[in-house]
């Protein structure tokens, strides 16, 4: 099929120009603007521009249809036959490596365009990304929206900075990401406790930030909790990659329209803390989950949840095996089903070696007695069962063998409530440094960011008091087999602490 359709001497329609729909050309009406022509078919009519070369009028059973407008802007640039001298340097796929071709081919190349006219700018929204944000904005009931394509690391980090400055206190839970942490660092706020938050917000009109990263999906079904930005928060971070369909790395920052929070602000920090050169297929793709979660909002998550749900009523039935939460509890996320295995001897890393090995089944994140798994629009059926399978085979082979003394040892947990802090993150960060050996960190100041990851929750912050529990714990759990991030010391014989003045 050629690519365009002549309707006589005087112009031409692109098809790389128009949304896509599919049109039937047997059951449309052509009505063209200036030239009184008719192509007449059933009862469908399709205006044609003879100036502009442009649709005007689709035909009515797609007069609803919007396509996502950044998804569209991004294939008709990768469409033209452009003679390219801008980045990146493959040259729209041109001369990609090798090696990833044979792995992806060559059309995520052809797409991955720069700062072009018609593809917006990132930082000066006012074509199709400005659009698209507002699309997001809408569905997920914001007053406005930023893509991110720092991840929600950005998004928090720019929340923060733009809300706090110098000494302002920080309300934080320990349990916080690393990028909250970070976020102090830059903007030099210090951190305060939690268990007021409610009160002090509410009362003393402090603005209320939520890292919402794994909730971008809440709302979406009477089954999944309620969204931060439902229940009044003024800035709500979170990650359209992780349970919704955008590609790795993608995010969205929401904000609740508050007076509280200066959006120049946010903006100017937005700038300062992501990529100059955005990757465009990020944003589509952001652009793209949206109108995939649009089109079916009210039952895109069906059956998912009712996966969800299958699957723990017949893994809460396999002895050794523990599952966080009540099916119908209403702070808990059924598409997260987190599994203790501590009944059966094991760690969580270890029962995760066992069922990715033996079974292939990935989980999303692992623990020291647990395993949770999220589940998603792309889990199947098959998945799941693969999954009990597994842990039968575990329970099977090993719930009558495990000893009391071993279920006691991967069940102790630690809470970190004894914080002291002496310097606050930024100035632990600056603060001249030395480095000791582990046994001897306990009492001295913490000068770095330490946590087992993921999920990237610290065990020590900068400028925190380094304790004796908090450095067992963390050869602890490395012994069980957690990746430690932050360290300086990758095995963790030593730790930098901040010299004392």
């Amino acid at each position: 099929m050629s690519s365009s359709l002549n309707f006589g001497k005087n112009w031409s329609l692109s098809l790389n120009k128009i949304p896509r729909a599919c049109i039937s050309q047997e059951s449309c009406h052509l009505i063209v603007l200036g030239k009184n022509q008719e192509h007449k078919g059933h009862s469908e009519i399709l205006e044609l521009d003879t100036k502009d070369k442009v649709i005007l009028k689709y035909p009515q059973k797609f007069k609803n249809y919007r396509p996502p407008p950044l998804v569209s802007a991004l294939k008709d640039s990768a469409a033209e036959s452009a003679a390219s001298f801008h980045f990146p340097g493959h040259n729209r796929g041109v001369a990609a490596p090798k090696s990833l071709t044979e792995l992806i081919g060559t059309r995520p190349f052809q797409l991955d365009l720069p700062e072009l006219p018609e593809l917006d700018n990132l930082f000066a929204p006012e074509g199709p990304i400005l659009e698209a944000q507002k699309e997001a904005a809408n569905l997920f009931g914001a007053s406005e929206t930023w893509f991110l394509v720092g991840g929600s690391t950005c998004g928090v980090q720019a929340a923060i900075m733009a809300t706090c400055s110098p000494g302002d206190a920080l309300v934080l839970p320990r349990n916080s990401h690393i990028s909250a942490v970070s976020a102090m660092v830059l903007c030099g706020a210090v951190p305060n406790d939690i268990n007021a938050i409610s009160k002090i917000c509410h009362s003393r009109k402090i603005p209320l930030i939520v890292d919402e990263a794994h909730g971008a999906h809440f709302g979406f079904h009477k089954k999944l909790p309620i969204s931060a930005l439902a229940q009044g928060a003024d800035l709500v971070v979170q990650s359209t990659h992780k349970v919704l369909c955008s590609l790795t790395q993608s995010s969205m920052l929401h904000s609740s329209g508050n007076s509280l929070v200066d959006r120049e602000r946010i903006c100017q920090c937005l700038q300062t803390l992501q990529s100059s050169s955005p990757s465009y297929l990020l944003l589509a793709s952001l652009d793209a989950a949206r109108a995939q979660i649009s089109e079916h909002q009210e039952t895109i998550f069906n059956e998912a949840i009712e996966l969800a749900i299958e699957a723990k009523s017949k893994i809460g039935k396999i002895p050794g095996i523990s599952l966080l939460g009540s099916l119908n509890y209403p702070s808990i996320d059924p598409l997260r089903v987190t599994i203790g295995v501590w009944g059966l001897g094991l760690s969580g890393f270890e029962a995760d070696d066992i069922l990715c090995r033996d079974f292939g089944v990935v989980s999303e994140l692992v623990g020291t007695q647990s395993i949770t798994l999220a589940f998603n629009l792309g889990t199947k059926r098959e998945h799941f069962l693969r999954l009990v399978e597994g842990l039968n085979y575990l329970s099977a082979t090993l719930f009558h063998n495990c000893t009391m003394n071993r279920v006691i040892e991967v069940t102790n947990l630690v809470h970190f409530d004894d914080i002291e802090m002496i310097l606050s993150p930024r100035d632990a960060f600056f603060a001249s440094k030395r480095k000791v050996r582990i046994e001897e960190s306990i009492g001295e100041i913490c000068g770095e960011l330490i946590c087992p990851y993921p999920p990237g929750i610290p065990v020590l912050f900068p400028g925190e008091v380094i304790t004796e529990r908090a450095v067992e714990y963390l050869l602890r759990v490395k012994g069980q087999g957690a990746v430690i991030s932050g360290a300086a010391d990758c095995l963790l014989s030593s730790l930098v602490v901040c010299k004392k003045s």
